[in-house]
């Protein structure tokens, strides 16, 4: 399976996140699949890669020329596809990915993870999107997310557009179960 993680490229987070990239790419390794990230060498998609590829993953990069010119691209992936943009870095690891987890990030990640949840809301695909709640670190999006459900900007049925878990085991887990659920489209 072709998991698309996106997570922090920061190298100043807690350990205890540092630890889950760790978790996640033993488990992505373990489990036979293979990895697509953001393909930088620092913070959690440093961690997350290196730890994948020591446990036997195929790791993917996918890094815009721009970020790839500032010297952070990591240089001992399986594969490296150097974009000219964002939009298309976001575009290829939408394209290769079976599967969508969220690690604790910054803005990027949370664009990313937005993005493919609203692309799911509208029927672009149908694949699993889980969000790793480490340490807590999503419990203010799941609020913003429970006030629109609460105060009608989004439909009940969206809920099964992703799922928030504690721990990487607990988002392949759901994967696992969850490969192809099919989600009221906003469409419908």
């Amino acid at each position: 399976m072709n998991i698309c993680v996106f997570c922090s490229s920061s190298n100043f987070v807690g350990e205890i996140y540092f630890k889950e990239a760790r978790d996640l790419g033993s488990a992505i390794g373990r489990g036979g699949h293979q990895l697509i990230y953001g393909g930088t060498n620092v913070g959690l998609m440093n961690e997350l890669a290196k730890t994948a590829q020591s446990f036997g993953a195929r790791v993917i990069g996918v890094i815009p020329e721009s970020i790839k010119n500032k010297g952070i691209a990591a240089d001992d992936l399986d594969e490296l596809v150097v974009t000219s943009d964002m939009m298309e870095r976001k575009k290829i690891l939408q394209d290769k990915a079976d599967a969508f987890i969220a690690l604790p990030g910054g803005f990027g990640t949370l664009e990313e993870l937005m993005e493919v949840i609203t692309l799911k809301q509208l029927s672009y695909h149908q694949n699993p999107i889980v969000i790793v709640n480490t340490n807590g670190f999503y419990n203010p999006m799941y609020l913003q997310f429970e006030q629109a459900y609460d105060q009608g900007f989004a439909d009940d049925n969206y809920r099964k557009l992703y799922k928030f878990v504690n721990s990487s085991q607990a988002a392949l887990d759901y994967i696992y179960t969850n490969s192809s659920n099919s989600i009221p489209s906003k469409m419908d």
